[in-house]
């Protein structure tokens, strides 16, 4: 830390291709300002796409105890290999560190929701900078408890499932855990779309598939989900898959080294008047279609959970032969039925609202609790507060 009469400075890094996990981080820098914690809170962006997000959300704090910063590539070499690679690999974060490092040496604190930004400590060296990590998701998937999660000087935690899994799958101490809620919440738990598919009364289904080839159901089946809604207007459908699905033209999976092509929207799907499309929006970001659905479609994504904010009937698909009884990565797949061929679908869409109260509602309130550990004091607010301990200035 600096020393006396100097400002601690910390930083919040927005490094991603995409929006989804602005929600997770920018809460608590707007919170922290407001504490008058006597630091120098910068949000560090590193696009156009986010900076413009950031500045949306952050309105008039930004000049009033909070920065903003555009981090960009600095180096030649870096810009022309993000040229000819990035449409196909996530290189620009990694540059962005690198080409970035003087930026880095200058913060106490760096506050980040993705695991890329380790690489400071691990192979820059940056070992006087206190990393937190504050994750973007309160989901069961194995890659968010791997041993990577030890190398944070701190890991804010939505509820005790988290802490408990970190604890025990990634070898993290306790002492490095704080219990915050979710952030997310506090800014997005009452956002709706205002869809143009009709209101009408008939069921409106989400179908949220994740982009990790080795996990998600689109692959495989999504094309016929998407023709089985096409044949079956009695139900709306929102097809708001995870925002990385159709963000490349082939998707990478990195816990698993596997890839697969998205493919394309069919104009079939596009035309029939009960389904509506967002492939990446930042919509797809807000809670807008979670909020707006009265059924959720899906496979692994974390966004079930922020769904069951309002328990509701799920229906998981499951493309892989996955032995998900009692796997704590599947641990969602008990909030409703699974299904393994297409031809369940519209019994498994039956079975999921018909046995929701008697079945699934106890389960889905019992895990939503075990994800999110949420009190009258907005979770934005602990988070701050946690942050301003790490980083030893007032709270």
């Amino acid at each position: 830390m600096r020393g006396v009469g100097q400002t601690v400075r910390i930083g919040f890094l927005f490094n991603h291709d995409q929006l989804h996990q602005v929600a997770h981080i920018l809460p608590i820098a707007l919170r922290l300002a407001e504490m008058g914690a006597g630091a120098e809170i910068i949000l560090a962006t590193t696009s156009e796409r986010i900076r413009t997000e950031v500045e949306l959300l952050a309105g008039d704090a930004i000049g009033r105890g909070v920065s903003v910063v555009s981090l960009g590539l600095r180096t030649r070499m870096a810009r022309l290999i993000e040229r000819f690679v990035g449409r196909w690999l996530p290189v620009r974060k990694w540059f962005v560190l690198s080409d970035n490092l003087d930026f880095f040496r200058s913060l106490d604190v760096l506050v980040v929701a993705e695991k890329t930004s380790l690489a400071l400590k691990r192979r820059f060296e940056l070992t006087n900078l206190k990393i937190v990590h504050t994750r973007h998701g309160a989901g069961d998937r194995a890659i968010g408890f791997d041993k990577a999660s030890a190398g944070f000087d701190a890991v804010l935690i939505s509820g005790p499932k988290i802490g408990e899994r970190l604890v025990a799958d990634a070898g993290v101490t306790s002492d490095r855990l704080h219990l915050v809620g979710y952030p997310k919440f506090d800014l997005h738990r009452d956002t709706r779309a205002d869809l143009p598919i009709a209101k009408d009364g008939r069921p409106v289904v989400i179908y949220n598939p994740h982009p990790s080839p080795h996990l998600s159901s689109w692959y495989r089946f999504g094309r016929a989900i998407m023709d089985w809604f096409v044949a079956h207007p009695e139900y709306q459908l929102i097809f708001a898959p995870h925002v990385m699905l159709f963000e490349r033209p082939v998707t990478i999976s990195i816990d698993r080294l596997r890839m697969a092509r998205p493919g394309r929207i069919e104009p079939r799907w596009q035309q029939a008047e009960n389904i509506f499309i967002d492939t990446g929006s930042r919509a797809s970001t807000t809670m807008a279609y979670t909020n707006a659905a009265d059924i959720y479609l899906g496979d692994v994504s974390s966004q079930v959970y922020e769904f069951l904010l309002r328990a509701r009937p799920c229906l998981f698909v499951d493309a892989h032969g996955s032995d998900w009884r009692g796997n704590p990565n599947f641990t969602h797949w008990r909030t409703g039925p699974v299904i393994d061929d297409i031809a369940s679908l519209g019994e498994g869409l039956v079975r999921a609202r018909g046995e929701f109260e008697t079945v699934y509602r106890p389960v889905q309130e019992q895990l939503f609790a075990h994800s999110f550990d949420l009190t009258d004091e907005p979770s934005a607010v602990r988070a701050a507060r946690a942050i301003a301990r790490i980083a030893g200035v007032r709270a």
